[in-house]
C-alpha cells in the first residue's frame, strides 16, 4: 500500500543507487531505437531517459547521470517527500531531476556526485 506520511516516507525511503550510468536526451525521430527507462512528451521532442550505453549505440548524446531509486512505495498524493530530498541534495550542491513512477520516486543526479547524493539522501532518511 502506498505511503503518505512524510515521517514514514523519510524513515523508510531506502535510496538505492544504480551502478549503471543513464543518459537524458531528446529524440525527434520515428520509432525509438531503444528501451527507455522513462519518457516525457514535450513540444520540442520526446525526452528520453535510458541506459547511457544504449543511447550512445542509438546515436544519442548525453552526459552521464546516476539513478537513485527510493525503495518506499510513495503515494502520488504524498506531500513533502520531493521537497525534502531536493532540499537535502541542494544543500550539498547537487541537482535533483525527479521522475515519479506509480510506486517509486527516482532521482537523476550528476554521475560524478552520485556517492555524495546517496550519502545526503541517507542522512535525510535518518532525520
Amino acid at each position: 500500500m502506498a505511503e503518505r506520511d512524510l515521517d514514514v516516507l523519510l524513515r523508510k525511503m531506502e535510496p538505492l543507487l544504480s551502478s549503471t550510468p543513464y543518459g537524458i536526451a531528446v529524440w525527434r525521430g520515428g520509432t525509438l531505437p531503444l528501451q527507455p527507462f522513462a519518457t516525457v512528451a514535450e513540444e520540442e521532442g520526446l525526452t528520453v531517459v535510458a541506459i547511457l550505453a544504449d543511447m550512445q549505440a542509438a546515436g544519442m548524446h548525453s552526459d552521464p547521470w546516476a539513478r537513485i531509486s527510493l525503495g518506499i512505495h510513495s503515494d502520488l498524493a504524498a506531500v513533502g517527500l520531493t521537497a525534502t530530498f531536493a532540499t537535502a541534495l541542494a544543500a550539498v550542491g547537487i541537482s535533483a531531476n525527479v521522475i515519479a513512477g506509480f510506486h517509486h520516486d527516482h532521482i537523476l543526479v550528476q554521475w560524478d556526485r552520485r556517492h555524495d547524493a546517496l550519502a545526503a539522501l541517507q542522512e535525510a532518511s535518518r532525520g
